[in-house]
């Protein structure tokens, strides 16, 4: 067990103890887990109710309340404890002291409390609200009750936890650190100010299946599974977006889903295995009119947890200021001082990558390359959010050609502090060059690249029947609060997914 618990060899010990009291409470027939307690206020409630109390006072008001020990200090005649109860989206865990003195409780309570009661335990106390002569407010016990033995000593308050320790022991971080209940707090207030966004303009939020058949909606490696019922091979999804497309096909208007995404790839301090997307579709829309929503978007939920102007490592970015729309071939002739288009030939792709070091895969097609070479010398000078668009089809097989210029698409991708935060398209809907797509990226697959899509024939059907004209968007819900609170995604995913400890 890791030394920042502060308990190292003491551990069993600890174990064996309290769970000897354990056994000890049901031996005289007091239960260790009881399953109520008669609370009649909250801390949070008896703080605002007698909070005015002046240093000494006392009142004849009886409360019971009930929290987890944080502090415990015995003596003589007098026991001090301070309890904590839970936190919610709005409001963090509140605090109150509670003092049990041999007048009050007996000889017996007050014996079988400092005996019995360990920190971390949960307890129940009743009695009067006084101010403790050094002005705390607190509870005079008249009685307590065990509410739930904790048999695990808790971290100690002075010893911070590492942040190892922090994301695998996550129960003790929140318990500890108001800095990590913050972090939950604030990505809920983040996904409501999303969900009232999109609320209020008329989107139906549904859900979609998590396990599928084919795996699409994106180019990234799927987790694979055995569905033992049908004796088939399933994939966990990788992208929200074929099934909302269906449900627009089925003539909903606005769709949107926040859920869940499973990418078997890399793990690192802005990727994990897992993640929560947010996928919205709007008929009758287009690349710009969803963009306009993913702004919308991204200020609430800035609104919702802090400021407008945050504090990168790249610099300050003001999501107030002008949000630019920037063509991703003249974004790349501007950074390699010659003219790149859609049309470059490979050679002098190939020459441009080798004078900036990137490195070219014999597998890429010649506009990944000019993809490359864009997100090595672009996308990390893209510091205020910006809107770049005009991508060749490659990157997006799910995007409608563009309606002006042969070989591009019309999708953009928006860039935040240097970022990709999300994405968004004039969908594609002639199912006949949809199939094309699709067509082409599964022969890639079958040439060996794990992140191609598959052809999904349920999908290609469904579109033939006819879906409206719209803009669809996918923005990464965990990247946003990483951008918004300068925090990792070990932190912003309350329970990521870690290495197994050897």
């Amino acid at each position: 067990m890791s030394d920042d618990i502060d308990i190292s060899e003491s551990v069993p010990e600890q174990l064996r103890i309290r769970q000897e009291k354990r056994a000890k409470l049901l031996a005289e027939g007091r239960a260790p887990y009881p399953v109520a307690v008669p609370r009649t206020h909250t801390l949070a409630e008896v703080r605002e109710k007698w909070g005015h109390l002046e240093t000494g006072e006392e009142t004849s008001d009886v409360v019971g309340v009930a929290g987890r020990v944080v502090f415990i200090r015995n003596t003589g005649k007098l026991a001090f404890a301070t309890l904590q109860e839970g936190f919610g989206i709005d409001h963090d865990s509140s605090r109150l002291q509670v003092m049990l003195s041999l007048a009050e409780v007996g000889e017996d309570g007050l014996a079988s409390w400092k005996s019995d009661v360990d920190l971390g335990d949960h307890v129940f106390v009743e009695g009067r609200v006084v101010s403790s002569r050094r002005g705390e407010l607190s509870v005079m016990a008249t009685q307590w009750q065990m509410a739930a033995k904790a048999l695990r000593p808790m971290p100690t308050l002075h010893k911070d936890l590492s942040e190892e320790a922090r994301v695998r022991q996550r129960h003790a971080d929140l318990l500890m650190r108001p800095e990590a209940r913050a972090m939950v707090q604030s990505k809920a207030r983040v996904t409501r100010a999303i969900r009232s966004v999109l609320d209020g303009e008329g989107y139906i939020e549904v859900e979609t299946p998590v396990l599928q058949l084919i795996h699409g909606g994106a180019a990234a490696r799927p987790f694979k599974t055995h569905l033992n019922a049908f004796d088939v091979p399933m994939t966990l999804r990788i992208a929200l977006e074929l099934y909302l497309k269906r449900a627009m096909v089925g003539g909903a208007d606005r769709v949107y889903e926040m859920g869940r995404i499973f990418r078997n790839e890399g793990v690192d301090s802005s990727h994990s295995p897992e993640f929560t997307m947010l996928e919205a579709y709007q008929s009758w829309g287009d690349q710009t009119t969803i963009a306009q929503l993913t702004q919308s978007v991204i200020v609430a939920a800035a609104d919702a947890i802090g400021s407008r102007r945050i504090e990168t490592a790249h610099g300050t970015v003001d999501l107030d200021g002008e949000w630019p729309w920037v063509s991703m071939y003249p974004a790349v002739s501007q950074a390699v001082g010659r003219e790149v288009t859609v049309r470059t030939p490979r050679a002098e792709l190939e020459e441009l990558a080798a004078t900036h070091d990137l490195a070219v895969d014999p597998k890429w097609v010649d506009t990944k390359i000019a993809i490359e070479l864009f997100e090595l010398l672009v996308e990390p000078t893209l510091i205020q959010p910006t809107f770049v668009c005009d991508y060749p089809e490659i990157a997006q097989p799910l995007a409608r050609p563009h309606r002006s210029e042969a070989g591009l698409v019309e999708a953009w991708d928006l860039y935040i502090g240097g970022t990709e935060i999300g994405t968004g398209f004039s969908e594609l809907i002639d199912p006949v060059i949809q199939r094309e797509r699709l067509t082409e990226q599964s022969r890639i697959a079958a040439a060996g690249d794990p992140e191609a899509m598959q052809l999904d024939e349920d999908f290609l059907s469904a579109l033939e029947f006819g879906a409206p004209p719209m803009g669809g968007m996918g923005l990464g819900v965990d990247r946003l609060i990483m951008l918004l609170t300068g925090a990792g995604i070990r932190e912003t995913i309350l329970f990521p997914l870690l290495k197994p400890e050897a």
